[in-house]
């Protein structure tokens, strides 16, 4: 089994593709359990990714957030094949 690849996966209010940020599975683990609240709230947040980049991200532009495994072949929304 491969080795996971946590990502911070955003779809945009705006449309278009979503964002990808490699994570830490440090980082994926601290992020999952908020990131109802940050869209909910609108929060800005910063997120440090897998190559220690800091990104403040304004969560009031997101309409979907969730934290994935990019080792899948394949991701609907959460949902795998």
């Amino acid at each position: 089994m491969a080795d996971p690849k946590p990502a911070l996966v955003l779809h945009l209010a705006t449309g278009g593709e979503p964002l990808l940020f490699a994570l830490t599975t440090d980082e994926s683990a601290k992020l999952t359990g908020r990131l109802t609240q940050l869209v909910k709230s609108g929060a800005v947040e910063t997120v440090t990714t897998k190559d220690h980049s800091a990104v403040a991200i304004n969560f009031a532009h997101v309409a979907a957030a969730y934290v994935d495994d990019l080792t899948r072949k394949s991701t609907v929304f959460g949902m795998h094949g």
